[in-house]
């Protein structure tokens, strides 16, 4: 990312380089991870929002992890400048803000829930800027592509605009504005942290939550709020959960609820309500933990090098709240990949509907 000491300012369409009638580079077909197309036409059904909150990497990964979200791409928005590259956004000379474009379904996801990731899971009081990334294509903006999408976000931005002022904060400096031309950004830029994992990202939300509509404690997609802080895990949690799930302790074999269903469904994070797992991969590994053969997707999950107790092992988190939920191991059935993601009944929530 770019930095600078300056205080950056918005150009003007006069002032902006000129362009090209055509994009500069080839855009993938599909998604990464999601395995959809990154372009329309999208199936019939399918609503589409832009949203723009800093660096556009770790923005994506926000939106394609929710239940829902038909594909996601990221790209250049709110600006002059027709088909720019990367260089030249940076350079300040072309308006647009590093933005993300998020195809939905909203019988499976509505556009306020995907509002409430906006708000939440940055700081939209900074003006040119997101933490350390500084420069007009930083801007926090909402480009709505409709009338009920406008008040939405107008009426979202006012309300959290309140929360964060109670708060301490700053005033909320989100653009809200039609959507214009969204022009793709370059193969690298694309899913960047599924292929590159421990890349940046320079994200950081206030800790002050968006309520839009009734107050939920879980949404229509199945997540929960995330708690920011100990405390708050354990009022959400029981001691029991907040020992597996927080400090990576594990349930006695054979004792967890789950060893032996075989019930279909989904199986969820208990602390976030991150999808995780599909009762068709489950199997009886006689360990005494239920064992799958691999998770939803692969950002479902995060997988980190574990030396504790005298062992080397592969421990297992939430992708969403990282929450511990048990390890991964080599002996699973050779026919489905090898693979035994160990885990805690606890750590767990199966989703029948």
């Amino acid at each position: 990312m770019l930095f600078s000491r300056q205080k950056p300012n918005m150009i003007t369409r006069e002032q902006a380089l000129p362009g090209r009638d055509h994009p500069a580079f080839e855009v993938p077909h599909r998604h990464e991870v999601l395995g959809t197309p990154l372009k329309p036409p999208f199936p019939a059904g399918i609503d589409t929002a832009y949203f723009a909150l800093g660096c556009f990497w770790g923005a994506e990964r926000l939106f394609w992890r929710i239940p829902g979200v038909y594909t996601t791409a990221v790209g250049y928005a709110g600006g002059f400048t027709p088909n720019p590259t990367y260089e030249e956004v940076c350079s300040g000379r072309t308006g647009h803000a590093e933005s993300v474009l998020v195809a939905y379904d909203p019988k499976k996801v509505s556009y306020e829930s995907l509002l409430k990731t906006f708000f939440e899971e940055h700081d939209p009081t900074q003006g040119m800027r997101q933490g350390n990334d500084i420069g007009t294509q930083y801007r926090s903006a909402i480009y709505y592509t409709n009338d009920v999408q406008k008040r939405t976000a107008e009426m979202a931005a006012a309300s959290y605009n309140k929360s964060l002022r109670e708060a301490g904060h700053d005033e909320i400096t989100t653009e809200v504005a039609p959507a214009g031309p969204f022009y793709y950004a370059e193969d690298y830029h694309q899913q960047y942290l599924h292929k590159v994992p421990n890349g940046y990202c320079g994200l950081r939300g206030t800790g002050v939550s968006c309520s839009i509509g009734p107050a939920e404690a879980e949404s229509d997609d199945g997540l929960k709020e995330l708690p920011r802080t100990d405390a708050e895990w354990r009022g959400q949690l029981s001691p029991e959960e907040f020992a597996v799930l927080r400090q990576a302790a594990t349930e006695r074999p054979f004792s967890g609820e789950y060893v032996d269903t075989e019930d279909d469904g989904v199986y969820r994070c208990r602390a976030c309500g991150n999808p995780l797992f599909n009762s068709d991969v489950k199997f009886h590994s006689g360990t005494g933990w239920p064992s799958f053969t691999e998770a939803v997707s692969p950002d479902a999950v995060e997988l980190l090098h574990d030396d504790s107790h005298g062992m080397v092992r592969t421990e297992v988190r939430c992708g969403r709240c990282h929450s511990h939920l048990g390890h991964v191991f080599d002996d699973g059935p050779a026919d489905c990949g090898g693979k035994r993601f160990c885990m805690n009944s606890i750590a767990l929530d199966l989703d029948e509907s």
